[in-house]
């Protein structure tokens, strides 16, 4: 067998080992290791290069951001500023059709700008959101299935795991992948906004148990309004670290690793200042930061022996090659690509997709003249779909672990989700046809 044929086998391996269970990390480095040995048929060759992929994988500067980001999004949420934040919205847009819901996306948005993490936004809006939706005459799942959808904003609005995952991996600029994911990230929230009010006037039963609008509005009414001072009280700590974190990265002023940092500090000061965090909760905070970020980077290590291997068989420039004789060109290549990652979302999750796709892709769209920033965007968008489709959803099963709630069925929260999904494919067939949406900033 051709090395080229034996990479290709290799990544049949690979996804067959993670749906049967074995974790991505051990089936990179199985795969990578056995690909390398076999190819060259040397094992000494393989243990070197495992060698000075763990040594060498994770030793610069910039991969400091990770644990750094980690650490923020983790003090920000322990510091109830997700509360706070829909309680500004929600009396912001309380008479707007289907208030609530904007509101939750519009909560969403803030709180993506310091977490960066679709999971935490999904366990903290559940408990914050889902509750006063369901009060105020909104049918359970429906609330359930805002929360979910609305969550996927954290992986797209800077500062983003999945973008420095990407930025790494693909070796671009994480800043620039930063500001790429603004207008993005933006028309996702806008879409999110007009398809709520859209469904909330065309299809009321499915929004609300009881589809009189009058009955919300008497509810909106009964409340008393909130004092312009206590909102702004309550916006003014998460709009300063927003504007410290990102305003010193957009600006030049920070690295994105110095970002990090800065931002972690602005958090912790942030939560001891709210009194929210005590000694248990910080200890929590902190073997959390060290349990997410070392899996991140222990992926990360295997991900470069993983590209390691496939650029040894020589699978990259083999499949540039049948690409461009194909006549494919580069958005038949990119579309082509993304039903690959739909498809994949399905039944893993959106750091594995990443780790095994980006390798092998990125040096291909690099070759037909893609920008790569451009392509993270595209990758990011189609790998976000995937928290949300079942059997896997990640984020959907976060929501309804979250609620505990038995009348709400996850299939329910699953339909409920159907029209965020039809939005992000559109922000996705928008964003891929028109690359300007991605690299305006830039």
């Amino acid at each position: 067998m051709t090395a080229l044929g034996l990479g290709l086998a290799l990544i049949g391996v690979l996804v067959l080992l993670v749906l049967l269970g074995l974790q991505i990390a051990y089936a990179l480095f199985a795969v990578a290791f056995a690909g390398i040995w076999l190819i060259r048929d040397n094992l000494g060759l393989a243990f070197r290069m495992l060698e000075l992929t763990a040594y060498s994988g994770i030793a610069d500067y910039l991969f400091a951001t990770i644990p750094l980001f980690v650490l923020m999004g983790l003090l920000v949420s322990a510091s109830n500023v997700g509360r706070d934040t829909f309680e500004v919205a929600e009396e912001l847009l309380r008479r707007v059709v289907c208030g609530l819901g904007v509101a939750t996306v519009a909560a969403n948005t803030i709180f993506a700008a310091v977490t960066g993490v679709s999971i935490a936004s999904a366990a903290v809006f559940t408990r914050v959101a889902v509750p006063e939706m369901t009060r105020h005459g909104y049918r359970p799942a429906f609330a359930a299935g805002t929360v979910a959808g609305s969550s996927v904003l954290g992986m797209l609005i800077p500062p983003s795991l999945l973008l420095i995952v990407y930025g790494i991996l693909a070796e671009v600029s994480i800043g620039g992948m930063f500001i790429a994911g603004i207008v993005p990230g933006l028309m996702l929230a806008g879409g999110f906004v007009a398809m709520l009010v859209a469904v909330t006037l065309l299809f009321p039963r499915f929004v609300l148990t009881d589809p009189e609008a009058s009955r919300l509005r008497r509810l909106d009414r009964e409340a008393p309004p909130m004092p312009p001072g206590r909102m702004a009280a309550k916006l003014t700590p998460i709009a300063l670290l927003v504007l410290l974190v990102l305003g010193g990265l957009y600006s030049g002023f920070f690295t994105p690793t110095e970002a990090g940092a800065v931002g972690a500090f602005g958090a912790l000061v942030l939560a001891l200042a709210r009194r929210s965090l005590d000694r248990s909760k910080f200890w929590q905070v902190m073997k959390q930061t060290g349990v997410i970020s070392v899996s991140i980077l222990l992926l990360l290590i295997a991900a470069s022996f993983y590209s390691r291997m496939l650029s040894i068989a020589g699978l990259p420039n083999a499949i540039a090659g049948l690409v461009t004789d194909s006549g494919f060109g580069p958005l038949g290549f990119m579309f082509f690509y993304v039903a690959i990652i739909l498809l994949m979302g399905m039944i893993l999750d959106s750091t594995s997709i990443l780790l095994i796709m980006a390798p092998i892709a990125a040096p291909i769209a690099a070759s037909l003249g893609i920008d790569l920033s451009h392509f993270g965007i595209v990758t990011v968008l189609a790998v976000e779909i995937g928290l949300l489709t079942p059997p896997f959803g990640i984020s959907v099963f976060t929501v309804h672990n979250t609620l505990n709630d038995p009348e709400v069925s996850v299939e329910a929260i699953f339909a409920a989700t159907l029209p965020f999904i039809a939005v992000m494919l559109a922000v996705l067939v928008i964003v891929a046809l028109f690359p300007v949406t991605a690299t305006l900033f830039l």
